[in-house]
């Protein structure tokens, strides 16, 4: 694979079993640029070994006068020169690729991942994990897979370099082929403290980063309620930690360093005085002394490699672990059990999808609560848990909201499980828009253009949303755009805006989307009464003959719903209009009047009396 034909057509299905059977998966994917790179790294690596031959070569002829044999020696210098000047710019060229195909498929599998698993990526994983796998631990991986190949090529170039002097001069080459072993074995012992003191380090970081990206998501609330020094000192809190962290890790890999140096060292100095002792006593020539003095110099390099291979191990083991660990996750149970509805849906004609193909219609069942909303109905669900409101609008969507929905039966559109539809077919036929939903930077135009039927005009969905306050305010704050709010930029996440504006706007983007079924939930808790009441006219009449299942307490969205469904510890129980679950249902009426536990007491006794 060339830099130059990334994106990968197709990423591929990983092993996400594991952080280490990730990283073979990783690396047998680009088995082709590991052999090139390894080749490479061995024609620079032997380059380097072979030049204690040549220089021995050299002193010996001058020792011994011959001219011919010096000339001999000057050509095998130059040619192992050449030889690692185009080894070591070839497996620069070569591992860096494989870093950075390495890490481009990495980012493309996350990418992925997000794009199926949406807004459920941050309710299972924790947001700073998500930003801590895409950025540093993509470096990290691919930093791993860049120096396997030069590892290899080191370890199999002290293999040559043992057995050449053994072969070269047998009784000083004895001494190097047990000390250089030694050399790169020495530092085992130590890497397990290492790893763990950089996989604290790590997680430190992680909390840090994700302390840091949920300040300044709530910086306009903290500063509302004053909470912005709090925070602060929480987060330099957080930040010394991680410093004092990234300060003992250091200090293990520095002795570690240290040995890696010191060892070379003592074994350089052991082979010049027993090889000068067998100088004097004849046993040996002085170019023989040289030659093998000038290896063991040399074996400094690949010797690196080892200390690189066990730093790039124990950082992106830790990386590839949170990377499997995401890539992991899936947006449908992994064994669902079919449930026998007890009101079966009624099938309805399938619904022209967003390129003019067909999607499956009809009426939205969940088997695991009995919400029933027919087929271009407005319904209303009323939960008095928001978590639990949440978790089964994603349901709705097809997403298994957490391990709890692990084996559940999957909600049913017409008949048909949404789990067994494309990602594609089913986010085309039902669309959830949750509390919370994220405005990417952009201008408006950008914003609003997203797939659709074409059937809804972006005009008509911003009136339904009743954007008009919005637009206006959008025009003043761009000068430069010719009093043209759709040119107008949106900060990131929209943060520029009051939150009744993003959500209004959001809702906007879902209703040009046009989806068959549209899931809504606490579309209006942002904005006042007033505004919610013309919010929910225009939504209801824009959707008309269209599934909407909105999620939400207020009276005045509830009364213009054709169904009322209220939704209690996980089950329906009450199915009906809004007014008339007030005058029957007392738990309908605790949540929808915030009426409290005594309230509620006494209107259950007052309904009991009446009956």
């Amino acid at each position: 694979m060339k830099i130059q034909q990334l994106p990968y057509a197709d990423p591929g299905e990983p092993d996400a079993r594991s952080g280490a059977r990730f990283l073979f998966w990783l690396g047998r994917n680009q088995l082709g640029g590991q052999l090139k790179a390894v080749g490479w790294g061995l024609l620079n690596q032997l380059g380097i070994a072979g030049l204690p031959l040549g220089v021995g070569l050299a002193v010996q002829a001058v020792v011994d006068g011959s001219g011919r044999r010096l000339a001999l020696a000057g050509v095998l210098i130059a040619l192992l020169g050449g030889a690692i000047a185009l080894g070591d710019t070839m497996l620069h060229r070569a591992a860096v690729t494989n870093w950075i195909t390495a890490a481009a498929r990495v980012q493309q599998l996350l990418a992925r991942k997000a794009t199926e698993l949406g807004s459920l990526l941050t309710r299972r994983v924790a947001a700073g994990e998500v930003v801590a796998v895409s950025t540093g631990d993509v470096e990290r991986i691919g930093w791993f897979l860049e120096a396997l190949s030069r590892f290899a090529a080191a370890a199999a170039t002290l293999v040559v370099v043992c057995v050449g002097v053994v072969v070269y001069q047998p009784a000083l080459g004895t001494v190097v082929a047990v000390g250089v072993p030694v050399l790169a074995l020495a530092v085992l012992p130590l890497l397990p403290p290492a790893t763990r003191r950089a996989d604290v380090q790590r997680e430190k970081a992680g909390r840090a980063t994700e302390l840091a990206s949920d300040t300044v998501a709530g910086l306009r609330v903290l500063r509302g309620i004053g909470g912005e020094e709090l925070f602060l000192a929480r987060y330099r809190e957080a930040s010394q930690e991680v410093r004092g962290a990234a300060v003992r890790s250091a200090r293990m890999w520095a002795l570690i360093s240290a040995i890696q140096v010191m060892l070379p060292g003592l074994l350089l100095i052991g082979v010049v005085l027993y090889g000068a002792r067998l100088a004097l006593g004849g046993r040996i020539a002085v170019g023989e002394l040289v030659a093998v003095y000038s290896a063991v110099a040399l074996t400094h390099y690949p010797l690196r490699e080892f200390q690189e291979i066990a730093m790039a191990y124990s950082f992106s083991r830790p990386a590839a672990k949170r990377a499997a660990r995401v890539l992991a996750l899936s947006r449908t149970a992994p064994a669902a059990t079919t449930t026998t509805p007890s009101a079966p849906p009624v099938p309805a004609a399938a619904d022209a999808g967003p390129h003019g193909g067909r999607r499956p219609g009809g009426d939205l069942y969940d088997p695991v609560t009995g919400l029933l909303a027919p087929h271009g109905r407005f319904t209303a669900v009323v939960c008095g848990d928001p978590d639990a409101a949440g978790r089964l609008a994603d349901r709705l969507g097809g997403h298994p909201a957490g391990e709890g929905d692990t084996g559940r039966a999957s909600v049913l559109l017409g008949g048909v499980p949404l789990d067994a539809l494309p990602l594609a077919e089913a986010r085309a036929a039902v669309l959830v828009q949750d509390k919370d939903p994220v405005l990417l930077s952009g201008t408006l135009r950008e914003l609003l253009d997203v797939p659709s039927s074409g059937a809804v005009a972006t005009a008509d969905a911003l009136a339904a949303a009743r954007c008009g306050d919005v637009l206006d305010a959008l025009a003043r704050a761009s000068a430069d755009t010719g009093g043209d709010p759709m040119r107008t930029r949106i900060t990131e996440r929209g943060r520029s805006l009051s939150g009744g504006q993003r959500q209004r706007l959001a809702l906007a983007r879902s209703l040009v989307t046009d989806p068959g079924v549209l899931v809504l939930d606490e579309p209006t808790s942002a904005v006042d009464s007033h505004t919610e009441a013309r919010v929910a006219a225009g939504v209801r009449r824009l959707r008309r003959g269209r599934t909407t299942v909105v999620f939400s307490s207020s009276p005045l969205l509830l009364d213009l719903a054709d169904r009322v469904a209220l939704v209690h510890e996980g089950r329906v129980v009450a199915v009906g209009t809004h007014r008339e679950l007030l005058d029957t249902e007392p738990r309908y009426r605790a949540v929808v009047t915030r009426e409290t536990d005594e309230e509620a007491l006494l209107g259950s006794m007052d309904v009991e009396e009446s009956a």
